[in-house]
């Protein structure tokens, strides 16, 4: 663990979840595959697709609709639809079809639960602290094993955009009725867990690398001293990050916390 600025007293953690309480990257492979399967199951012309065909309408999608990068959802189902109708299904079949694809995904994307290791210590920082998650993603946090362990969790959509607008972190504080700088949040982007929380008036910690992600045998301490050095060095401005209160290495070391 890294101190950057010392952390001030706590009245309740926050998650993010993808890549902070699991390594989100095989469970969206197997997600996105199962999705291609129903697919071409159902809709035979999209045999023809090329592996990243959704991604690439999502990617011309948000050249005219801007907004719907706020909810994730929306966006892939309103790609899948996009991608039917230019397969050559009518409107009514695409979209009809793409709420049927979504939800096939979505079982998919929460299609596990979280590790023993992970839950305990989620279990054990209960016991001291409220725990909420706040997360850009779409997975379902009762299913991956947090109904009963978190309060609640928020995600964008629905007029509320993804971090690193405030939106989220403004509604947990009002919900909670807790001051800002008493909320830490906890996640592996800098970019919108760290910038987002900071600029919202929270704590933050940095989980870096990311879940699941491992720091290569024999990396030198001064490697990271370096990587922490130039953190420090970083300007301060909006289309910059902001530094976290503490750098995490594992999810363990909030144990420290305790």
């Amino acid at each position: 663990m890294h101190i950057f600025i010392k952390p001030q007293p706590i009245t309740c953690l926050s998650f993010d979840l993808d890549d902070t309480l699991y390594d989100n990257r095989p469970i969206m492979r197997r997600a996105e595959q199962k999705l291609l399967d129903y697919l071409h199951e159902q809709f035979s012309a999209t045999e023809q697709w090329y592996p990243n065909e959704i991604m690439a309408i999502k990617a011309q999608l948000l050249r005219t609709h801007a907004g719907l990068v706020h909810d994730v959802s929306h966006l892939r189902q309103a790609a899948i639809a996009q991608g039917l109708v230019n397969a050559g299904y009518s409107n009514n079949q695409a979209h009809k079809g793409a709420v049927e694809a979504l939800q096939h995904f979505l079982h998919y994307r929460s299609d596990f639960t979280l590790s023993t290791s992970v839950m305990d210590l989620l279990e054990a920082l209960k016991q001291k602290y409220p725990l909420i998650a706040i997360t850009n993603g779409n997975v379902d946090a009762k299913r991956i094993g947090l109904d009963g362990m978190i309060e609640f969790a928020l995600c964008p959509g629905n007029g509320m955009r993804m971090k690193p607008y405030g939106d989220m972190f403004h509604l947990a504080l009002n919900t909670l009725n807790i001051d800002a700088d008493r909320l830490m949040h906890i996640g592996d982007s800098s970019a919108s867990d760290v910038r987002g929380a900071r600029e919202a008036g929270c704590q933050a910690a940095w989980l870096n690398p990311a879940f699941g992600v491992q720091q290569h045998v024999g990396v030198a301490a001064d490697e990271l001293n370096a990587t922490i050095t130039t953190l420090e060095k970083t300007v301060m401005n909006k289309q910059s990050s902001l530094l976290p209160h503490i750098c995490l290495s594992n999810l363990e070391q909030l144990r420290a916390l305790l």
